[in-house]
C-alpha cells in the first residue's frame, strides 16, 4: 500500500468512527475549555470553615478574628467537637476545620510552643491552598509579634507581657531579613496559570493516543489482514500522516486559542511553539502504535490510556517539582512524550524562552519518535504477522 492510500485510508477510517471523533475532535475541543472554565478564578475567596476553639481565651479569640478578616476565609460556625465539626463539611457547609486546643494562651504566656490544627476537603485544591495560606500568614503575623511584645500595641503583646524598645528595633526582631516574595510567571499565585498549560499538553497526548487505541483495536477485532496494511514502511508512515496532519488544527486550537481565550500567560512565539509541536506529535504517534498492539478490542484502550492521565500530570513534573522525584521515578518519567512536551510548552508560552532554552526537551521528543518509530514498525510486524494465515498448498 502508498503512502497516498494509507494516508486516504486512515482519515477515512477516523471521519467514519463515531468513537475515534469523539475523543479526537469533541474530547480536545470541550475537556480543555471545561478544566479552564473551572480554574478561570485562579483563587478562591471567603472559602468557609468550621471553628472548635477549646482555648475560649483572649488569644485564641484574637487568632480566629484576623483568620475571618483575611480575604481567603470565612468563619462561617462554631462547634464543641471535632465530631460536630467535621459534619458541617460532609453537609459542604465548610470546606475546612480549624482547631485550636485548650492550652493555646497557657503555652504561649510560659514561652512553650503551641499549635492550630487544620483539617482541609483535600477535593478541591483551591479550597486546600486558601485556608493554608490564610493559616499560615496568621500564624507567623502572630509569631513576629509575640516576639517583640509591644505592651500597647496589642492584645497579643499585653498578654505576653514582653514590652520595650524602640519601634525601629521591634521591626528588625520582627523581621531581620527583610523579604519580597515574587511568583515568577505567575503573577496571580493562581492554578490556572500553573497547572491548565501542562494538562492542555497531555490532553492532546490522551486523546491521540485513545483514537489510534481505537482504530487499532476495530482492525483486530474485524480480523483485517494487517501486513497488507501495516508492515510496509510506508504504510505506517502514510498512517502517521493522517493521524498528525488531522491533529495539528486541534492542537493549535488547544495550545493556541484555550490560553487566548482565559487570558492565560501566552507570551510564546506561534513558529517555535510550532516547532515543538512537530516531534511531539510525532513521538505519540509511534508511541500510540507501539501500545496498540496491546488491546484485542476497543474497550481496553480506555484502561490504559484514561488511567494514566493523573500519574501522567504528576510525573511530568509541574504539579510536584522534578527535582524532588526519587531516580526510579524521574527516569521513568522520561519515557512519556508529555513530560518534556509540557515542560517544554510552558518554557516556551509561559517563561518567554525561546527554541535554544528548551534543547533537551527538544531532542529527545525526536529521540522518543525515532525510538518509538522502530518500535512501533516491530510491534505491528510481529503481533499482525502472527495473525497472517498460513498459505494453503494449492495457493502456491
Amino acid at each position: 500500500m502508498t503512502i497516498n492510500n494509507s494516508f486516504a485510508q486512515t482519515l477515512r477510517s477516523i471521519f467514519t468512527d463515531g468513537g475515534v471523533l469523539l475523543f479526537c475532535v469533541v474530547v480536545p475541543l470541550v475537556y480543555p475549555v471545561l478544566y479552564a472554565f473551572i480554574y478561570n478564578g485562579e483563587a478562591v475567596r471567603e472559602v468557609p470553615v468550621v471553628v472548635v476553639d477549646d482555648s475560649h481565651s483572649r488569644l485564641s479569640r484574637e487568632y480566629l478574628r484576623r483568620l475571618d478578616a483575611t480575604p481567603d476565609v470565612r468563619i462561617a460556625g462554631h462547634a464543641t467537637t471535632l465530631e460536630e465539626a467535621q459534619e458541617g463539611v460532609k453537609s459542604r457547609d465548610a470546606y475546612g476545620v480549624v482547631y485550636i486546643p485548650s492550652d493555646f494562651q497557657q503555652s504561649l504566656m510560659t514561652g512553650r510552643q503551641t499549635r492550630v490544627q487544620l483539617y482541609c476537603d483535600m477535593s478541591g485544591m483551591l479550597y486546600y491552598k486558601a485556608l493554608l495560606t490564610a493559616n499560615t500568614d496568621v500564624s507567623l503575623s502572630m509569631n513576629a509579634e509575640i516576639k517583640v511584645g509591644d505592651m500597647g500595641a496589642n492584645p497579643i503583646a499585653a498578654a505576653s507581657g514582653i514590652h520595650g524598645g524602640t519601634p525601629e528595633q521591634k521591626a528588625t526582631l520582627q523581621h531581620p531579613v527583610r523579604y519580597e516574595w515574587v511568583a515568577l510567571y505567575n503573577a496571580t499565585g493562581g492554578f490556572a496559570s500553573f497547572l491548565i498549560p501542562a494538562v492542555l499538553v497531555i490532553a492532546i497526548q490522551q486523546t491521540m493516543l485513545l483514537g489510534i487505541g481505537l482504530i487499532t483495536g476495530t482492525r483486530r477485532e474485524r480480523g483485517e489482514k494487517a501486513p497488507s496494511q501495516w508492515s510496509s514502511f510506508q504504510t505506517l508512515t502514510g498512517i502517521a500522516l493522517a493521524f498528525i496532519a488531522f491533529y495539528i488544527p486541534i492542537s493549535c486550537y488547544v495550545l493556541g486559542v484555550v490560553p487566548e481565550m482565559f487570558n492565560l500567560p501566552h507570551i510564546g512565539n506561534p513558529w517555535e511553539i510550532g516547532c515543538l509541536l512537530l516531534p511531539f506529535l510525532v513521538a505519540v504517534f509511534n508511541l500510540g502504535v507501539t501500545i496498540g498492539v496491546v488491546p484485542h478490542k476497543r474497550e481496553t484502550v480506555f484502561l490504559i490510556v484514561v488511567f494514566t492521565s493523573v500519574p501522567l500530570l504528576f510525573l511530568s513534573g509541574v504539579s510536584w517539582p522534578g527535582s524532588a522525584f526519587p531516580s526510579f521515578w524521574h527516569y521513568f518519567s522520561q519515557i512519556f512524550p508529555s513530560t518534556h512536551g509540557a515542560n517544554a510548552y510552558i518554557k516556551l508560552n509561559t517563561m518567554g524562552a525561546h527554541l535554544r532554552d528548551i534543547r533537551y526537551e527538544y531532542f529527545a521528543l525526536w529521540a522518543q519518535a525515532i525510538v518509538y518509530g522502530i518500535t512501533a514498525w516491530l510491534c505491528v510486524r510481529y503481533v499482525y504477522k502472527a495473525k497472517e494465515p498460513a498459505t494453503r498448498p494449492e495457493q502456491q
